[in-house]
C-alpha cells in the first residue's frame, strides 16, 4: 500500500511504526472473511481492510470525524485478521496508533468521556473494582434483568497457598479477576505445586484496558510501574511470570514493544516480556501423567480466547493439555471468532457485544456440554452472563483440590 504520509509526522516513532504496517497491506480482503464485526454488519469500513484506509487517510492529513472513530470504535482488536493474513499486517498495533491518533482530533461528547474514564478509574484497581461490584451485588434485586446478568456472583475467596519448591515463578493477580474468580489462581497454584513449582502472587493491572482505550501514556506508567515492581524477584532468580488471563499475558508480553524507545526501560521491558508465559506455555512443558484421569471423559466445550490463538498464536494448546488429562472436547462452530467481550468492548458496544455473544453461545451449547471452558477472564464473565451451563477457567479442571 502506498502512503503519503508527511515528512514531518515520521519523526514520530509510531507513526513511522504506522506508516511500515500501512505498506504491508497489499489490499487482499482475506482479512474480512474472519473479522466479526463485518460479518455481522457488512460494512466494508467494518472490517480490517476498511479500518486500515481510513487510519491511512487520517494519518495522510484528511479529515477525521466522529463516523471515522465510530468504526475504529466498533473494531474488537480479537486480531483474528492476524492470523489469517498472508501478509502479516500487525493490525493490532496499527488500531492502537489509529484509536490513538483519532482521539487528538475528534472531541468525544461529555457522556463518552465521562464513562470512559470512569471506566479506567475503577476497573484497572482491584479494591475500587471490588468495592463498586459489592454495591452492584446489593443492588442487583432493583437492576433490570439484562444488567443483573452482567453482574458476576461472589467468587470463592481463596490465597496463594504457600510452597517451599525450588522452582518458583510469580503469578500476576490482575484487576477484575481477584474479586470475581479468586480461586483461578489459586487452582493454578496448587496445580503446579503438585509439579514441582512454587508460585509468588503479585497484584496490580498489567496496563491493557489504558492501552485499548487510547490512553497509552497511561499505560506505559503502568507498565513500568510493574516492571519496577518485580525486578528485585526476577533478580532473584525467579523462573518466569506466569499470567492465568490470555488477555494479560498478551499485554505484559508486548511490554518490549511498546517501551522499547524507553532508555530507561527498554532493556528491562525485553527481559520481562521474555519471561513472561501464559499459564498454558507452563503446563503444556509438563509431565501430566499424574493428571490423566482428573476429566474422566467429561465432554467440555472449551472457548479459545482471541488473546491466546490470535494474539499470542497459542491455539490448540489448552485443547491439548485437557485431552491428555481425560477430558473430551466437543465441536464449536466458527471457533476462531470473538464472544465480545474484548475487554471494556462488552460495555463500550453492548448492541454488537450481544449480537456475537448469543453467536458464541450457540455454538459454544450445541452439543450440550457438561461445562464451558476458556482461558481468559473477560470471556469467562461474559460467557456466564448468558450460559445454560457453569462457566470455568480451565486450570479449574486440572485442580484435584
Amino acid at each position: 500500500m502506498e502512503t503519503a504520509i508527511p515528512h514531518h509526522r515520521l519523526k514520530d516513532p509510531e507513526i513511522a511504526e504506522a506508516e511500515a504496517i500501512l505498506r504491508s497491506c497489499v489490499h487482499c480482503g482475506f482479512c474480512t472473511a474472519t473479522c466479526p464485526t463485518y460479518q455481522l454488519l457488512g460494512n466494508e469500513l467494518d472490517s480490517p481492510r476498511g479500518r486500515i484506509y481510513l487510519i491511512k487517510e487520517m494519518l495522510e492529513g484528511h479529515e477525521a470525524t466522529s463516523r471515522t472513530r465510530l468504526h475504529l470504535d466498533r473494531c474488537l482488536t480479537c486480531r483474528s485478521c492476524e492470523t489469517t493474513c498472508p501478509s502479516g499486517v500487525q493490525y493490532g498495533r496499527l488500531i492502537d496508533i489509529g484509536r490513538q491518533e483519532i482521539e487528538k482530533r475528534v472531541v468525544r461528547s461529555w457522556r463518552e468521556r465521562i464513562f470512559r474514564q470512569a471506566l479506567l478509574f475503577v476497573l484497572p484497581y482491584p479494591r475500587r473494582y471490588a468495592g463498586a461490584l459489592a454495591i452492584a451485588r446489593m443492588a442487583r434485586p432493583f437492576l433490570p434483568a439484562w444488567l443483573k446478568n452482567r453482574i458476576p456472583e461472589k467468587g470463592l475467596s481463596a490465597d496463594i497457598p504457600s510452597s517451599s519448591r525450588s522452582r518458583r515463578m510469580l503469578i500476576l493477580e490482575g484487576c477484575v479477576q481477584p474479586a470475581t474468580t479468586p480461586d483461578t489462581n489459586a487452582s493454578a497454584a496448587r496445580v503446579l505445586d503438585k509439579l514441582g513449582i512454587g508460585l509468588h502472587s503479585v497484584s496490580g493491572c498489567c496496563g491493557a484496558l489504558h492501552q485499548h482505550l487510547a490512553e497509552s501514556e497511561r499505560a506505559r506508567e503502568i507498565m513500568r510501574r510493574n516492571i519496577d515492581s518485580w525486578w528485585p524477584m526476577l533478580e532473584e532468580g525467579i523462573e518466569a511470570i506466569v499470567v492465568s488471563a490470555s488477555g494479560c499475558s498478551q499485554m505484559v508480553k508486548e511490554y518490549a514493544h511498546l517501551l522499547r524507545n524507553d532508555p530507561l526501560y527498554a532493556e528491562r521491558a525485553e527481559r520481562v516480556s521474555n519471561l513472561t508465559k501464559d499459564l498454558s506455555e507452563v503446563l503444556s512443558e509438563q509431565n501430566l501423567e499424574s493428571f490423566g484421569s482428573v476429566g474422566q471423559g467429561r465432554r467440555i466445550a472449551y472457548h479459545s480466547s482471541c488473546t491466546l490463538q490470535h494474539g499470542q498464536k497459542l491455539g490448540g494448546t489448552v485443547e491439548g493439555i485437557l485431552r491428555r488429562c481425560g477430558y473430551r472436547l466437543t465441536t464449536v462452530a466458527d471457533s476462531h471468532l470473538c464472544c465480545g467481550a474484548a475487554g471494556t468492548y462488552m460495555l463500550t458496544q453492548p448492541e454488537l457485544s450481544n449480537r456475537l455473544l448469543e453467536n458464541k453461545l450457540a455454538a459454544l451449547e450445541q452439543d450440550e456440554p457438561e461445562m464451558i471452558a476458556t482461558a481468559n477472564i473477560g470471556c469467562q464473565l461474559h460467557l456466564a452472563s448468558g450460559s445454560r451451563f457453569p462457566v470455568k477457567h480451565w486450570i479449574e479442571l486440572l485442580d484435584q483440590r
